[in-house]
């Protein structure tokens, strides 16, 4: 039986602290004592509650199901404490943990990667882990903290907001333009090389761009990895439907027909119900919201 009067709740901090690094021993480094001190802790921990909450392997310690109960209040605890130190103190909380960010392949190697820095500054012992890929992330398994989504899900317990619109446009390298019949209008697109998507692999159908171009049209270069396409077509291979917010980087690279030719998608921002209040993802998600919008001209091809 749960005796509350005994209870140290300094001690869900130590069982934090083993979940996020992986180990006794990270935990103690986390936490500047030594390692028998978090033994200690943990051990006297479960004999409050009546529960255990590790099962001590050679691989390391792993949680039980009391012990993910036990975790997710010392997390949502943790989250209350962080925004009332902020509110009241108007200081930024020492956030520790790992957020795993989940993101379109261009969209995260080619904007977010770049801008992180600044986050890490302000919470030194928050660690980062971007997963800059072309695929759908499942919240509720937990392959992602936050991830960043072309698509808005009508199921789950996924919760998300509009991050912003951007627009993508026709590109193509001088060095193909000048072996190629001149572009004028969009009928001139069919006699031209493009650069796509493997059909097949895509994973949204937003990322089907070409049939909205010309149904005439079909890509030469197809790869389910857009930053593959962009080094394509910066090799003067053919033109490719880019995001004007990549495609700036590379001044050699020429719009086309970009008064004709214009296509709008939106990024949507998704996190789980159960762990969006949390104060380390909360912090993660507030930051990429506030670089989007800073830079809204950017997406917008301005």
């Amino acid at each position: 039986m749960l005796d509350q009067g005994a209870i140290d709740w300094d001690d869900f901090r130590f069982v934090l602290a083993i979940v996020r690094g992986g180990s006794v021993s990270a935990a103690a480094k986390q936490l500047g004592v030594d390692h028998a001190t978090v033994i200690r802790r943990v051990d006297r921990l479960e004999k409050h509650l009546s529960a255990k909450l590790f099962d001590r392997r050679k691989t390391g310690y792993l949680l039980t199901e009391a012990g993910q109960r036990v975790a997710d209040s010392a997390e949502a605890m943790e989250s209350t404490i962080v925004a009332n130190q902020e509110q009241v103190g108007g200081s930024v909380a020492r956030l520790t943990g790992t957020v795993r960010i989940g993101a379109p392949d261009g969209f995260g190697t080619a904007f977010l990667a770049p801008r992180l820095a600044p986050f890490a500054d302000r919470y030194p012992d928050l660690d980062l882990q971007l997963v800059a890929t072309a695929r759908l992330f499942s919240l509720s398994k937990r392959e992602a903290d936050i991830a960043i989504s072309l698509t808005m899900p009508k199921e789950g317990r996924i919760v998300g907001r509009k991050l912003l619109d951007y627009r993508l446009g026709l590109y193509a390298a001088p060095g193909y333009l000048d072996r190629f019949p001149a572009i004028t209008s969009r009928q001139d697109l069919p006699q031209h090389r493009f650069v796509g998507y493997i059909e097949e692999l895509l994973f949204t159908p937003e990322l089907d761009y070409l049939p909205q171009v010309s149904p005439r049209i079909s890509a030469r270069f197809r790869s389910a990895n857009l930053i593959a396409q962009l080094n394509a077509t910066l090799s003067g291979f053919g033109i490719a439907v880019l995001p004007h917010f990549m495609a700036s980087d590379y001044p050699q690279l020429v719009p086309v027909l970009p008064e004709e030719i214009s296509i709008t998608r939106t990024f949507w921002m998704l996190m789980h119900a159960d762990s969006k209040d949390l104060a380390r993802i909360r912090a993660v998600a507030d930051y990429i919201g506030e670089i989007v919008e800073r830079e809204r001209a950017l997406f917008a091809g301005r």
